[in-house]
């Protein structure tokens, strides 16, 4: 995953940054002015995820122990804690109507991806049982499906599944690290990172359109995997 991955609600960018010295959460425009920070701990808070109505922002923090995922105001107050585990909860994503969450977590042994109600409860697993790490969800526009990238077919690649779990189908075939995949605002296209090199810190956006199976019609991009902004054009991700 990118350093900082940016995500917009159209209005305000949230991300990451260790500008004061540990990871916290700040707000920008999207021409980078008017620079806020909302969370303010030793502790490290990452992976912000607007919600659809942008009033709350979902969150990973290890603030009490370990990483867990949270939701506060958009202006970083009142956050709530919505996992309490011993294992490692990150990378959150709302669902387009905003009752659910999904998520990745290692509490069964291994990364898989996970799905709750937006207050938290009803948390339970999509990918149990796949035989490899099943990582950084993201939720199609319509709330129909998942995407995900996994390595239960030996490196990671792009997957897509149906909202309850069902029909988890492969859409990248190779070896390199296809990772941190996000819709496109159309739910035709899927921007995501591969790394140039073998290497998951390095790379550059990849963008593949999707038909009804597999995925044709590729094309790269200039950015670096991350969130789409509401105009299709642009793909936001750190450099």
């Amino acid at each position: 995953m990118p350093s900082a991955e940016p995500l917009a609600d159209g209005y305000r960018i949230a991300f990451e940054s260790d500008l004061d010295g540990d990871y916290e959460i700040y707000l920008m425009d999207p021409d980078g002015s008017d620079l806020v920070q909302i969370t303010y701990n030793e502790f490290q808070d990452d992976d912000p995820d607007w919600s659809p109505d942008g009033s709350r922002i979902a969150l990973e923090s290890s603030r009490d122990g370990n990483e867990e995922i949270y939701v506060m105001n958009a202006d970083g107050t009142n956050p709530v804690r919505l996992t309490a585990t011993l294992a490692e909860d990150d990378d959150p994503d709302w669902s387009p109507d905003g009752t659910k969450i999904a998520f990745q977590s290692d509490r069964g042994g291994s990364f898989d991806i996970y799905v709750m109600n937006a207050d938290g409860s009803e948390q339970r697993s999509l990918t149990t049982g796949s035989g490899g790490v099943d990582q950084v969800p993201d939720w199609s526009p319509d709330g129909s499906k998942i995407v995900f990238s996994s390595t239960r077919d030996g490196s990671f690649d792009i997957y897509v599944m149906n909202a309850d779990g069902t029909g988890q189908t492969r859409l990248t075939v190779n070896d390199a690290w296809d990772d941190a995949p996000v819709w496109s605002p159309d739910g035709l296209s899927i921007c995501h990172r591969l790394p140039l090199t073998g290497n998951a810190e390095t790379g550059r956006g990849f963008c593949s359109r999707l038909p009804a199976i597999g995925c044709r019609d590729q094309f790269y991009l200039r950015r670096l995997g991350g969130r789409w902004s509401n105009r299709m054009e642009q793909c936001l991700g750190s450099f």
